[in-house]
Order: C-alpha cells, then sequence, then structure tokens
C-alpha cells in the first residue's frame, strides 16, 4: 500500500535537494539535514539505500558528499519512492494481515489499482521537473556559488 511516510518524504527531499543545490558538486549530508531539518538518522540510511539502488554516487573525503548518479532529468520520483517502499515493506504490518473475501478480492486490488496509478503519474515526474518549480516559487539555489567559470 502507497503511503507517504516521514523515510520517503524526506528520502524525496533529500534528492531533491542534492538536485537542486549540487552545482557540480557533492552535497555533503550536514548540508542537507541543515537545509532541509531532515534527522540525520533517517538521512544517512536512506542516502546510503539510494547508493546502493544506484540512484545516487557517494564521493569520498574531506570535500566528499552525494550527487545524482544520472541527470536530475532522467531520475523520477516514481523511482525514489520504490527505494524506500522496498526499505519500509518488512515493518508494513498491512501486509500479514488477514482479510475477507471482499477485503481480499474487492479492496485491496482497488487499491492496487490506485496504487498503480500514483506510481505511473509518480514515474512522469523527473527532479529536474520539481528543480524547476523550485526556481518558479522563488527557491534560492546554493548551486549559483559553487559554479566557477574560471579557466
Amino acid at each position: 500500500m502507497l503511503r507517504p511516510s516521514k523515510k520517503m518524504l524526506f528520502a524525496i527531499e533529500a534528492v531533491l535537494d542534492i538536485a537542486y543545490h549540487a552545482g557540480g558538486e557533492p552535497v555533503q549530508s550536514r548540508e542537507i539535514t541543515r537545509r532541509q531539518a531532515i534527522p540525520r538518522r533517517y538521512l544517512e540510511q536512506t542516502l546510503q539505500q539510494l547508493v546502493r539502488s544506484g540512484l545516487l554516487v557517494g564521493v569520498r573525503g574531506p570535500k566528499g558528499g552525494y550527487r545524482l548518479a544520472r541527470e536530475r532529468r532522467r531520475i523520477s520520483v516514481g523511482e525514489v519512492v520504490r527505494v524506500v517502499r522496498a526499505m519500509e515493506t518488512a515493518e508494513d504490518p498491512f501486509q500479514d494481515v488477514p482479510a475477507s473475501d471482499l477485503g481480499a478480492k474487492v479492496i485491496r486490488p482497488m487499491w492496487g489499482d490506485l496504487t498503480e496509478e500514483i506510481m505511473n503519474r509518480l514515474d512522469a515526474i523527473t527532479f529536474d521537473d520539481l528543480c524547476m518549480r523550485s526556481y518558479k516559487t522563488g527557491i534560492p539555489s546554493e548551486a549559483h556559488s559553487k559554479l566557477d567559470f574560471i579557466i
């Protein structure tokens, strides 16, 4: 069942933060925590899972952090949601709850259809789309201060 958990919303915010504020350099988790007020315990675990799934790349070193594994126009919100859902599946008590015939044959399939529709919509939204929305709402990006055109 799809429901926006804290971990899911934090993961989407963290990936958007990286996409919006990177400016070509890795984004450190403490910067994400500072800007988004995401608890560090949620953030580190989630970022590592996003690295393992191939959506982010972890960069080691003093100026290390995280960056997108692909262009932001090639990463969808649906991909991030799937990673977090896989993390949370073991914690979901709904999976093991017995159901009546109406629940098992009517309600749960209906809910599955709705979840599929939502996932299709989330797959159509890229992080580039969210970055453009962020820009249009006037949210300042720290990426501009990181750009250096000196040759």
